[in-house]
């Protein structure tokens, strides 16, 4: 019975251990590509990458996918990229489109992703769909990190700028969910 307990014990920290090496692969790699002034980030990308996030009933969208989507139209409008692609599931490209064209960005500069219902996915399409070889990662500053890593391993070369504008209704909770979503995206790249 004590050899049980023992290799419980052993599994349970070798799974701690795991957990925070991958965090700390993650981290570490998007620390030196995160920028938090949309005036701070280098002109040389030609597109913005907008992640979705939550639209409200009455298809509004929630305050995490609106400053999303304004950060990613400060970039445009400062030169800092040439278009928007919105990626994200169900309405969030619309939703993200609707406000980006009343903020002032032209249709013809903007695309969607609708099946981006996942970072991952968002990522993996941006390269292999769109063809985006380079870009900037519009995202609130607790998903840069996982963003950033997954862009680079799929072959993207690309920066991140924070869209955090203000609190979230539980943004505590997202910056613990990071935590396992990191571990999530490191065995989406590693164990495919």
């Amino acid at each position: 019975m004590k050899a049980v307990i023992i290799v419980i014990l052993l599994l349970g920290l070798a799974a701690v251990a795991a957990v925070i090496a991958i965090n700390y692969r993650v981290v570490t790699y998007a620390a030196d590509r995160v920028y938090w002034d949309v005036n701070d980030v280098p002109d040389d990308r030609p597109v913005a990458i907008v992640l979705g996030a939550r639209v409200a009933d009455d298809g509004s969208p929630s305050n995490t996918l609106y400053d999303r989507t304004l950060t990613g139209v400060e970039l445009y409008k400062a030169g800092k990229v040439k278009r928007l692609l919105l990626s994200g599931g169900n309405s969030e490209p619309d939703v993200m489109k609707r406000v980006a064209i009343d903020l002032g960005v032209p249709a013809t500069d903007i695309e969607l992703d609708a099946e981006g219902v996942r970072t991952y996915e968002s990522c993996l399409r941006a390269k292999s769909v769109f063809g985006i070889d380079r870009a900037v990662i519009v995202t609130q500053d607790y998903h840069l990190a996982r963003s950033l890593f997954l862009c680079s391993e799929l072959g993207i070369d690309a920066i991140g700028v924070d869209a955090k504008r203000r609190d979230y209704d539980g943004e505590r909770f997202h910056w613990i969910r990071e935590y396992f979503a990191r571990v999530k995206a490191w065995s989406d790249i590693n164990m495919r």
